[in-house]
C-alpha cells in the first residue's frame, strides 16, 4: 500500500498518535463514563426538581395589566412627533403614527419563567455531553473497521450497527436543542401577544400550559438521556469482541 500512495512518515506518526488518544478515550467512556454518567441521571431523575406534584408550583406570574398599549415610532431626520397629533383608528386602543410601531411593556421587561430557565440549564450540559461523548465512541468503532474485502463481514456489519446506532443518539440529542429553542421562541411570542391584547385571557392561560408541557418534557428528556447511555453501554459491551476485531483469524469457523 505504500508503494501505492506515498504518505510522509511525520504524519503517519501523529495519525496513530490520534488514533491511540481516540482508542483510549473511547474505551474510557465504554467501562466507565457511560454507566457512571447513567447512574447519575437516574439519580436526577428523583431530585426534587423533577417530581414536583403540582404542576402549578412551576407557573411564572405575568405581571401585566390591562392598560391601553403605548406605542412609539421611529423617527427619521431628527423630526419629533407631537403626541396631540396622533389619532385613534378603528377603535382598536393602537396608536398609529408615521414609522414602524414598537409596544413599550408597562411594568419594563418581561422575565422568563425562572423555575425552568434553572432546569433548562442543568439539562443542556447533559445534552452536550452525550453528544461529544458520542461522536468520540463513533470515531473509535470506524477507525475499527477493517479494509472492504469479499465475505467474513458478521463483524464488520455489527460496528455499522454500532456506528448507526451512535449517529441515532446524536442526532436525537441534538433535537432536544431544538425543542429549548422553540420554547423560548414560542413563549416569547405569546407573551408578545399578551402585551399587545393583555384582556384576552386566553394568551395567559396557553403560557402556563406551555410552561407545564416543556417541563415535562425536560423530564422525558433526561429520562431519554439516561436510557440512551444504558442502550449504548449494553450494545457495545455485548458486541465488545466483534467490535473490536470484526473478522476472525479463521474464515473457515463461519462454514
Amino acid at each position: 500500500m505504500n508503494s501505492l500512495l506515498k504518505v510522509d512518515n511525520e504524519l503517519n506518526i501523529k495519525v496513530d498518535a490520534f488514533r491511540q488518544r481516540i482508542t483510549g478515550e473511547a474505551e474510557n467512556l465504554v467501562a466507565s463514563f457511560f454507566p457512571n454518567k447513567l447512574l447519575e441521571l437516574d439519580h436526577f431523575l428523583k431530585d426534587p426538581i423533577l417530581n414536583i406534584c403540582e404542576l402549578k408550583e412551576i407557573h411564572s406570574e405575568i405581571n401585566l395589566t390591562v392598560p391601553d398599549p403605548i406605542l412609539l415610532s421611529n423617527l427619521h431626520d431628527g423630526l419629533e412627533v407631537n403626541a396631540k397629533k396622533r389619532k385613534m383608528e378603528d377603535g382598536t386602543g393602537e396608536y398609529k403614527v408615521a414609522g414602524t410601531k414598537v409596544f413599550i411593556m408597562p411594568s419594563g421587561m418581561m422575565k422568563s419563567n425562572a423555575k425552568l430557565v434553572d432546569l433548562i440549564e442543568k439539562v443542556k450540559p447533559e445534552i452536550r455531553t452525550l453528544i461529544e461523548k458520542c461522536n468520540t465512541v463513533k470515531m473509535w468503532v470506524q477507525l475499527l473497521i477493517p479494509r472492504i474485502e469479499d465475505g467474513n463481514n458478521f463483524g464488520v456489519s455489527i460496528q455499522e450497527e454500532t456506528v448507526a446506532e451512535l449517529r441515532t443518539v446524536e442526532g436525537e440529542a441534538a433535537s432536544y436543542l431544538d425543542q429549548i429553542s422553540g420554547y423560548y421562541i414560542t413563549r416569547a411570542k405569546l407573551v408578545s401577544k399578551i402585551a399587545k391584547y393583555p384582556h384576552v385571557e386566553d394568551y395567559r392561560r396557553t403560557v402556563t400550559e406551555i410552561d407545564e408541557k416543556k417541563y415535562i418534557s425536560l423530564k422525558v428528556i433526561v429520562s431519554e438521556l439516561r436510557n440512551q447511555y444504558v442502550t449504548l453501554h449494553d450494545m457495545i459491551l455485548k458486541n465488545i469482541d466483534k467490535i473490536k476485531k470484526p473478522r476472525s483469524s479463521n474464515a473457515e469457523a463461519l462454514y
